[in-house]
């Protein structure tokens, strides 16, 4: 993956194929409550690009700038990967495109119509309101945290 654009405080990548896509994957599941007894484990590979949805066009991965969405699982620096493909629905996650500006919001409809709703009680809601320039530019299929990057901030 490689930076191709940077815009109003997201980053834009894009895939490009190196010939290798899968890694090793340990399918025996990891617990994270109390510990299992220890089983033997098997090796197989698994496709992290067909996994996360990357093998698509519709598809891209942003970085979020902010933290607006951290109690929605989406801390700042966090990569999203958004399918442009997707019909937005209330209560999705999406990119969105509001008077020019990109910001990454839960979109919920309430009484008074469209919200752009902020996952951290820190920000206000964003109402759409008649006259806004606004479009949803893709709906958040997955959220990639770099545990590393949430380390360096504590």
């Amino acid at each position: 993956m490689e930076a191709v654009n940077h815009r109003k405080g997201l980053t834009f990548f894009a895939f490009r194929e190196t010939g290798q896509r899968s890694l090793p994957f340990v399918p025996t599941p990891v617990k994270a409550g109390f510990p299992s007894p220890a089983q033997d484990y098997t090796e197989e590979d698994i496709d992290l690009v067909y996994l996360l949805g990357m093998d698509k066009p519709s598809v891209f991965v942003v970085r979020v700038d902010g933290h607006s969405m951290t109690d929605a699982h989406v801390p700042d620096k966090s990569y999203l990967v958004v399918d442009r493909s997707l019909k937005p629905m209330p209560n999705d996650i999406v990119v969105a495109v509001l008077n020019g500006e990109f910001t990454v919001k839960t979109l919920v409809k309430a009484s008074a119509g469209w919200m752009l709703y902020p996952e951290n009680a820190m920000y206000d809601p964003i109402p759409i309101r008649e006259g806004d320039s606004f479009h949803v530019w893709g709906v958040v299929a997955q959220v990639v945290i770099d545990r590393r990057e949430m380390r360096k901030r504590y």
